[in-house]
């Protein structure tokens, strides 16, 4: 089974220009503590609640300084032709919960998460990174 197959495809994204403050306001909207940032179809990058405390609310920074002054850039990602066991193996290696997809241009198309394999019922792949992503907790 292909991650196209179980991964979300509708994900709220921001723009490197915008704001810590607009950032906040969305990851609080829609309840989640992170946020990719794309730029014209592209992945560049994610922002978490995370980084905007450690590296802006804790330095004094403005809520109005670019999300791109504080996000990460070097992001973890998976094809959405890949396989779902081998991107679970590869979550359980780096102990991460959810993922970026893009396609083979490199585009943005969804987001995989530990839920979207576990309800995709490759029993392989759910124990794989059950195990893998139990470590880092």
């Amino acid at each position: 089974m292909k991650i196209s197959e179980v991964m979300t495809r509708n994900v709220q994204t921001a723009r490197p220009e915008q704001t810590l403050r607009e950032v906040a306001n969305m990851m609080a909207s829609i309840d989640s503590g992170a946020i990719l940032v794309n730029s014209e179809d592209r992945l560049v990058g994610m922002i978490t609640d995370r980084d905007i405390v450690i590296r802006a609310v804790a330095k004094g920074e403005s809520c109005d300084m670019p999300i791109s002054s504080v996000m990460s850039n070097d992001i973890r990602y998976c094809f959405d032709d890949q396989e779902v066991d081998e991107v679970a193996r590869n979550m359980a290696d780096i102990q991460l919960r959810r993922l970026p997809v893009v396609n083979r241009q490199k585009r943005l198309v969804g987001v995989v998460s530990l839920g979207n394999i576990v309800k995709a019922h490759d029993s392989e792949a759910n124990s794989t990174l059950l195990q893998g992503v139990a470590k880092a907790h």
